[in-house]
């Protein structure tokens, strides 16, 4: 109880500038409780009217149902009106600080899990921890509704009264048996679920690259394998939720044949009319149904509600995954030096680099050459702080970059990597994510930077296409072209080309080297290049091979000094 009362304040905050809305919502229950209430009551009377022939008192009885089941009809769309303005508004604010706090995780964190996992949270966990103040009041104005027609049956006979009470707490204490065990069993489900999720998600991303490996049948196999296993969860959930209500429904039915017994009796002895006789016995589906079912729902509902609560606040409470940490010096323009100083880090127990040491002085062009494992996109991602170093220390113009907050380091560096993510919007909107108010002229000119222009002038739509999912409409060039165009737009002081030209043909990358000539000498810019010939004309190269830097600086230098630097030039002349 103490545990519901805390996660609900918890979730009210998201909620509160809805409480309008709540608070209409709980008029309308307080109207449906007295309404539920007196509804049987005059029933009663208008069955004594008609035997007693008093058809004056029967219309004014009678009136009085008409008028309170109009008010019940306008009641419950002003009910239905106001819920869906709370659920919405709540479940909206809950998703856009849930999803704040999900890009604030750290990368290898977000690595280690599946999608599936943080999917599930953002949407059905968000929709659950909303649903407690709109599906949960209404079970909870039935339970009141009924408790108040317990008020009712202990004015017309105590005997009666006594009966029911007894007969709702050993059904109650069923319901709470199998509420626990059910929601026992329905962690191990969602923990099920978010894994199948992933997959499924993983399914339509991966279709093509499953396709081309031809690897449909073992792909579904594992999909199916997940698919069961959460099929057989969910069906130990449910079974063990069945065969409780089983016995639930049972001892229903055996009260209900008791009851008969007592209201004969009670009659039999004078000791109650047959009119209050009706009323009681048609009481019966609320007390002996009714209100154990409210109570299962609103427990069940309770239950799924801590469920998600402690899934969605573990994010945003930081108690579950490890969030980015930036320090509070704030700088506007980055000259754009840096350095790495003894420099270690490894995923997980794999070193990649080890004491890595070097400096680069503002709007200088560099290049980092070396075999695939040998450290170079971790030396970007280090330098972005998607990653943490495990000992050593990078500085951005002499200060430490763990003193720096995020927008002195995401400002002021831009990465433009071999496999871009472009997001399933139109060119335009993917442009105006890295700078809202982007004027048509601006974006214009990012593109033909990028040698895209001419590509998209070609197209129906041209600027406002929609590329699909992942950029999917686009082949593998003009998606890099298009990750450039974004670059060129955030005008950063700190340019980062992590093998940005190899999916381009020779003619566009020549293009996009004249473009990155262009910006020489009024940026800092670091390349990582499989074609060497890309980077032949930077100031200086640096070699890096198993974490370490071998060699270092310019081309000609470095084919008479370093064989590692040799070796892969003349493997791309061969290549030729």
């Amino acid at each position: 109880m103490i545990e519901t009362l805390r996660n609900l304040k918890k979730v009210y905050k998201y909620g509160k500038k809805y409480k309008k809305a709540l608070m209409y919502q709980c008029i309308c229950c307080l109207f449906f409780i007295i309404g539920n209430i007196i509804l049987p009551i005059i029933g009663a009377k208008q069955l004594i009217y008609i035997t007693d022939n008093m058809f004056g008192q029967l219309i004014i009885a009678s009136f009085l149902v008409l008028v309170v089941n109009v008010l019940t009809h306008l009641f419950r769309v002003l009910l239905r009106r106001n819920t869906q303005v709370f659920f919405r508004g709540t479940t909206k604010d809950l998703q856009v600080a849930l999803g704040k706090e999900i890009l604030k995780i750290e990368v290898s964190e977000i690595d280690k899990n599946s999608t599936g996992m943080f999917v599930q949270r953002l949407g059905s966990d968000t929709d659950e921890l909303s649903c407690i103040f709109t599906m949960g009041m209404g079970h909870l104005t039935g339970i009141l509704t009924d408790i108040g027609i317990f008020v009712a049956v202990f004015i017309i006979n105590k005997v009666v009264f006594t009966f029911y009470l007894i007969c709702s707490i050993l059904l109650t204490v069923f319901h709470l048996i199998k509420v626990k065990r059910v929601g026992e069993k329905e962690i191990f489900f969602r923990a099920q679920r978010d894994k199948t999720t992933g997959l499924t998600t993983e399914l339509i991303r991966g279709a093509r690259d499953i396709k081309m490996l031809n690897a449909k049948q073992s792909f579904m196999d594992t999909l199916e394998e997940n698919i069961e296993e959460l099929s057989q969860k969910q069906f130990d959930t449910r079974n063990v939720e069945m065969n409780y209500n089983c016995g639930i429904g049972i001892s229903q039915s055996i009260f209900e044949f008791i009851l008969m017994i007592v209201l004969v009796y009670l009659i039999s002895n004078d000791t109650l009319i047959v009119a209050n006789a009706i009323v009681l016995f048609s009481y019966r589906h609320n007390l002996l149904t009714n209100l154990m079912e409210k109570t299962g729902l609103l427990l069940t509902e309770i239950k799924s509600f801590n469920i998600s609560s402690k899934r969605v606040f573990a994010i945003l409470e930081n108690k579950e995954f490890k969030k980015e940490k930036f320090g509070k010096k704030h700088l506007d323009k980055v000259n754009g030096d840096f350095e790495f100083k003894n420099v270690h880090f490894g995923y997980n127990e794999n070193e990649v680099l080890k004491d890595l040491s070097f400096k680069v002085k503002a709007n200088e062009t560099v290049a980092f050459v070396g075999k695939s494992g040998s450290g170079k996109t971790t030396i970007f991602s280090l330098l972005c702080k998607l990653y943490n170093v495990n000992d050593g220390q990078i500085t951005i113009d002499d200060v430490d970059i763990n003193e720096l907050d995020e927008e002195s380091i995401r400002n002021n560096i831009t990465i433009i990597s071999q496999n871009p993510y472009i997001f399933n919007m139109s060119i335009k909107d993917n442009l105006k994510l890295v700078k809202a108010d982007i004027t048509d002229e601006e974006i214009k000119k990012a593109c033909e930077l990028a040698c895209l222009d001419e590509y998209i002038e070609t197209l129906p739509d041209k600027y406002d296409t929609i590329v699909g999912e992942g950029g999917v409409n686009l082949s593998g060039g003009q998606r890099q072209r298009l990750a450039i165009a974004r670059a060129f737009i955030q005008e950063t002081e700190i340019i980062l080309f992590d093998e940005a030209t190899s999916a381009l043909d020779n003619e566009t990358q020549s293009k996009i080297q004249q473009a990155i000539n262009n910006l020489k000498e009024n940026y800092t810019i670091l390349i990582i290049a499989h074609r060497l010939s890309t980077i032949i004309n930077s100031d200086r190269i640096l070699v890096i091979d198993d974490g370490k830097i071998v060699g270092e600086g310019k081309h000609e230098k470095l084919l008479k000094t370093n064989k590692i630097y040799k070796n892969l030039y003349n493997s791309e002349q061969i290549d030729k």
